[in-house]
């Protein structure tokens, strides 16, 4: 077969004596003297079947050979796309579009970047089951593309590692012994040369989510006291700094994605994305990165945005990724605010003073005389009177802690827009005594204060709660779906951790109230869920080093749980029921991850036909699987046949009818399962099978799922079902969500 890498060097010349003359005829012909500003393009090319024989210089040269001048060249790729990254005008590479070999061009695009308790709020316990039997993840390599990070936090520390595994071929950028046997590999991507140092402050602290070692006694200010540690504190890390101050770039995420392949990795993780979520896969680069790796073997976690709560705006869509969507966990830094009437709400605050009266004080809304001030931006309070006064502002400013101490405040009360619901992010950086609440607590506050001459409120800081029943819930910037991309495949395909997250800090923060400081911070983001799921996917292939990436996706979709803490079903930011589009399979379970009863595997060239049905032309497919394609011949397939461990399907009045088969990963000898369906509103799903009876370990067995409306017109656009494979001892529970569109 045909690969899609890059012709070749000296015997490729030999091929084609006249190459060089025709590339020199072509720019000099057709390409004005005078050319336009030189932006960098993504372009990728065309190879015969004996390329990989001339080696990897022969390679670089032949991409050379596409460019009027080497030096233009930015970074070669290798392993998970096959071309380049150039400094090119756009005269430029339309005249290469006429060159041999080239297949598509597009200039960059940018990128954005999307704990103490989570992993015992996941069930993770030292000495105990899936850390022990996973060996805290021991062996695995976590590859993490991120803005850089700090070696000597002790977050990086490497006692009880064992050296990294024969097979990796990465290496350090830092200078002296800043790599260990936790942090193996670092390097920096983006031409300045410089260390991977973090100077964005993220990539330590999903570096540390994802492996950080033990840390006893991490807080931040005295709070969420504890010992830290990552999801997987044995696995190795390897950091590719992808990201500056000032950039994140699409030609440089690729150049991280192919070195990592090239290191040796098991898992990467990316909390970022590139463009926005309708590009197709052929033009997304993490998805044609994420490919590319899946195909080595490598898992790829990514986290889904943070554009929610409005649906269709979430990232990383291909269904060779594990999309993770945030959710909360269980813990609270409780401040809570008393009002005159003795009514109470209940809010967080990292800062927790011990001196603050309990007397009640004036309390005032900085946006009663004009709603542009409400966010109490600065200036905003000039002419109101706030000296040692409460003082309530919405959130959204960012000096709002400035202008109402500068004001003369003695306290904040900070409550969120309706579109943040009961969603509390946290800040550490606070300058006077502040509490964040819910917008229906804020609104409770509003009515209050209209409802007296004499508004009167105080602060009760309580510290550090554990337990709370509604986790986990989904935050409001969890990105939803549908999958623009590819609406036939359900995402997120997952929920974690993402919401007030503590984790290693690249420097020590600095309370500017009582100066107290802190390693660890707490934050927020779609991109604190992603390094979670990573290192449970490292448990999961510590436990199975032989499963397939597919394989350890469908484990962690299938045992997903679908009720919170209080046996109730998860909610979103409002309260209400969460639907697919916001939880995927569910909340990951780790416990139940590494031990899922049956699998659903998907092989690489399983997709080929699934993206010929996404009427992806033969080129279009070729660019994401490097290889030649030919739709006519491999045939495609609707979306749904995917062997996905998910439904999304649009519904008309014909019945639709899909396979999927299962692997047998549970005990030896006799194993029967029966099918459980909840079914969609205005849906009847039928599966033939009803019971699958195993025999053996590893065995396969296939069944077919139908759907079939009701009569009557639709409820609802979207309606959600779930089923499940049980089986008889009720040991497993496999649960494939069910989603929708009635048209």
């Amino acid at each position: 077969m045909a690969l899609m890498l890059i012709l070749t060097l000296i015997c490729i010349f030999n091929s084609y004596p006249t190459m060089g003359e025709t590339v020199k005829t072509l720019f000099t012909s057709q390409v004005s003297k005078e050319q336009s500003t030189l932006e960098t393009y993504i372009v990728l090319v065309n190879v015969p079947d004996k390329q990989e024989a001339f080696g990897r210089e022969a390679v670089k040269a032949y991409y050379n050979s596409f460019l009027p001048s080497a030096s233009r060249m930015d970074y070669t790729y290798h392993n998970v796309v096959n071309g380049f990254a150039a400094r090119l005008s756009a005269e430029e590479v339309k005249a290469m579009e006429k060159m041999d070999g080239f297949v598509s061009a597009w200039p960059q695009k940018v990128c954005t970047l999307h704990t103490t308790h989570s992993p015992s709020f996941l069930g993770l316990q030292q000495n105990l089951g899936v850390w022990l039997g996973a060996n805290y993840g021991k062996e695995v390599i976590i590859g993490l593309l991120d803005s850089g990070i700090t070696p000597d936090h002790p977050s990086f520390n490497d006692e009880g590692m064992s050296p990294p595994p024969a097979k990796w071929k990465g290496k350090c950028d830092f200078e002296g012994k800043a790599c260990n046997k936790k942090l193996i590999g670092a390097r920096s991507f983006g031409g300045d040369n410089l260390p991977p140092i973090d100077e964005v402050l993220h990539g330590t602290h999903t570096s540390s989510t994802a492996a950080g070692n033990f840390v006893s006694g991490a807080n931040v200010f005295g709070q969420a006291n504890g010992t830290a540690s990552g999801m997987a504190p044995l696995a190795h890390l390897a950091m590719y700094k992808i990201s500056g101050k000032s950039s994140r770039l699409e030609s440089v995420i690729l150049a991280a994605m192919d070195a990592a392949v090239e290191d040796g990795v098991d898992i990467l993780s990316l909390s970022l994305g590139v463009g926005n979520g309708s590009m197709p896969f052929y033009k997304d680069s993490v998805a044609l990165g994420a490919f590319g790796a899946t195909q080595k073997g490598i898992f790829v976690s990514c986290s889904a945005g943070n554009e929610g709560p409005i649906n269709g705006l979430l990232f990383n869509g291909a269904p060779w990724i594990l999309t993770v969507g945030a959710s909360t966990i269980d813990r609270s830094i409780r401040a809570t605010v008393v009002l005159g009437n003795n009514e109470e709400c209940d809010g967080e605050s990292l800062y927790q003073p011990t001196d603050f009266p309990a007397t009640l004080l004036p309390l005032v809304y900085a946006g009663a005389n004009s709603p542009d001030s409400a966010l109490c931006g600065a200036g905003s309070l000039d002419n109101t009177d706030v000296k040692g006064k409460v003082v309530l502002c919405v959130v959204g400013g960012d000096m709002a802690g400035v202008t109402v101490k500068d004001a003369g405040g003695a306290a904040m009360i900070l409550m969120n827009q309706e579109i943040q619901g009961y969603t509390i992010e946290l800040d550490a950086a606070h300058n006077l005594p502040a509490t964040y609440l819910s917008y229906a607590a804020g609104v409770k506050i509003l009515e209050y204060m209209n409802s007296t001459a004499t508004p009167m409120a105080t602060i009760a800081f309580k510290g550090t709660f554990i337990g709370g029943k509604t986790a986990p819930m989904v935050s409001y910037f969890s990105s939803r779906g549908p999958n623009l991309a590819s609406p036939g495949i359900l995402k997120p395909d997952i929920i974690g951790p993402g919401v007030n997250i503590l984790a290693a800090w690249p420097f020590s923060v600095e309370n500017k109230t009582d100066k107290t400081k802190s390693i660890f911070n707490m934050i927020s983001g779609t991109s604190m869920s992603c390094p979670h799921l990573s290192g449970i996917a490292a448990l999961v292939k510590s436990v199975h080093p032989d499963w397939s990436p597919a394989a350890i996706k469908s484990a962690i979709m299938t045992t997903a749980d679908s009720l919170n803490l209080d046996q109730k079903p998860i909610v979103d930011e409002r309260m209400l029921p969460a639907d697919l589009f916001a939880t995927g399979s569910g909340h990951v379970n780790p416990s139940k991850a590494t031990d899922p009863g049956l699998v659903y595997d998907i092989k690489p060239d399983d997709y080929i036909p699934y993206l010929c049905g996404l009427n992806y032309s033969d080129q279009q497919v070729g660019i994401i699987t490097k290889s030649k394609v030919n739709c006519t011949e491999v045939g495609s397939i609707p979306e749904a046949d995917l062997n996905y461990p998910s439904f999304a399907i649009t519904l008309g009045y014909t019945d639709q009818t899909y396979t999927r088969t299962v692997r047998n990963v549970g005990p030896a000898g006799g194993f029967s399962y029966r099918s459980v369906i909840v079914q969609p509103v205005g849906v009847t799903v039928t599966v033939d099978p009803e019971t699958l009876e195993f025999s053996e370990v590893n065995q396969e067995l296939t069944y077919k799922v139908t759907f079939s409306r009701s009569t009557g017109p639709a409820l609802a656009a979207y309606v959600d079902g779930f089923f499940r494979w049980a089986s008889v001892n009720n040991k497993y529970v496999v649960k494939s969500p069910i989603s929708v569109k009635l048209v």
